[in-house]
């Protein structure tokens, strides 16, 4: 069973006068159907305004359809009922992390979540260190969150989501305030969620050389789902992608460069590793 199913999903926001007054709609999704499995590492691609945060809040029941369904873990997210098992189930990390902050120090702000939840104290302690361990954070759960640097808070961020245990983590440009080392922080976390604890994770990015790591690729424009595929078969249409108002990978785009140029490199190159690999070979 699909972890995640959305089908012929549409969503419009209401648009209101100085009044009050509705003075129309917006379609913000529109007709989007997808699947994700369990252990996926899905990367959602789009130029701003193309609905790509409007869906991820559809995926843990932030916002209902218009029209259309998605379903999480089986459960409908506009069945009110089910808000908590889906909440559960799918976790939130949003652009700044300190929006997500409620604790003094960082043990408390990540066992906050599991305390709403009702679970028993032990168990707790024992989610804060787990989670903190995997984020790599745990020698500052006695820290000041205020005193730590973005790409800390971040990863205390994604901790706190951990302690519940979920099965999908939807990060919403997780690294958009965050210096180089501050990203690569972070990405290194979600890559060993991934990979190591078989974690869902649906990245929200504009950042491409994020997209490398994602097993597919959705590109959104206008509400739509216009391109999807793997990172070497969504990355090998440049052209195409800059129709959408989006680049490719710093190495990618300098392999179609040198493709154009006449020199004898395969489409679709991720890393500077296979670029000089390609080179030897030409």
């Amino acid at each position: 069973m699909d972890l995640i199913k959305a089908k012929e999903l549409i969503f419009e926001y209401v648009r209101r006068d100085k009044n009050g007054e509705v003075d129309g709609f917006k379609r913000a999704i529109d007709g989007i159907s997808l699947s994700i499995k369990q252990g996926d590492f899905i990367a959602v691609l789009g130029a701003n305004g193309s609905g790509k945060s409007t869906l991820a809040k559809h995926l843990n029941s932030l916002l209902h359809p218009t029209e259309g369904v998605v379903f999480v873990d089986g459960n409908d997210t506009a069945d009110a009922d089910k808000v908590w098992d889906i909440r559960k189930a799918v976790g939130m990390v949003f652009q700044n992390p300190e929006n997500q902050m409620i604790g003094t120090i960082v043990e408390e702000d990540v066992a906050f979540a599991p305390e709403n939840l009702g679970i028993e104290s032990d168990r707790i302690k024992e989610r804060v260190k787990e989670s903190l361990d995997i984020v790599e954070m745990y020698e500052y759960r006695r820290s000041t969150p205020s005193k730590l640097s973005g790409g800390q808070k971040q990863r205390i961020a994604i901790a706190g989501v951990l302690a519940m245990h979920p099965k999908c983590i939807v990060l919403d440009e997780p690294t958009a305030m965050l210096d180089p080392e501050g990203r690569r922080d972070v990405i290194r976390a979600i890559r060993a969620l991934n990979d190591v604890e078989n974690i869902t994770i649906i990245l929200i990015t504009h950042n491409m050389e994020e997209a490398i790591y994602a097993n597919r690729i959705y590109v959104m424009d206008s509400g739509r789902i216009v391109m999807q595929g793997t990172p070497r078969e969504v990355f090998s249409h440049v052209e195409e992608l800059e129709q959408y108002r989006l680049s490719v990978p710093q190495v990618t785009r300098l392999a179609y460069d040198l493709r154009n140029a006449g020199l004898d490199i395969p489409p679709g190159i991720l890393t500077r590793k296979e670029l000089c690999e390609a080179l030897c070979r030409s």
